[in-house]
């Protein structure tokens, strides 16, 4: 199964690059807070990054990656728990599971994605 994982790879590609997650670590798309809601490159940080849902940390580069024998209901299953371990609302794990799924599907193995608020695009594609 394709999914999104958080990686060091292009890192510096931006001056305001940052990655604090685990190599590899599953990551889903968190909220925009109000400083940075109007702008990426705000102060805070949480409108061009991704979340890990292990570390809960952060990252602005996710590497699309094929992980074998993990399932549709592995991937629920770890946000519903990511989400729970934040003290979050997890009754929307399912949908979030298949928007990321969505997501990803028509990119290669390999896609370095970037977040820009509602915007996330392929920076670079490594083999």
């Amino acid at each position: 199964m394709k999914l999104l994982t958080a990686t060091n790879s292009t890192q510096g590609f931006r001056d305001n690059d940052f990655d604090w997650c685990v190599e590899g670590e599953l990551v889903h798309i968190g909220v925009v807070c109000a400083r940075d809601s109007g702008d990426p490159d705000g102060g805070c940080g949480c409108g061009r990054s991704f979340a890990g849902l292990n570390s809960h940390r952060a990252t602005t580069t996710a590497m699309v990656r094929d992980v074998p024998g993990f399932t549709g209901a592995d991937y629920v299953e770890a946000i519903r728990s990511s989400l729970e371990q934040q003290g979050c609302d997890a009754s929307h794990a399912e949908h979030e599971a298949a928007l990321l799924r969505c997501l990803v599907r028509d990119w290669p193995v390999g896609a370095i994605v970037e977040r820009r608020l509602d915007d996330i695009v392929v920076r670079q594609v490594v083999r």
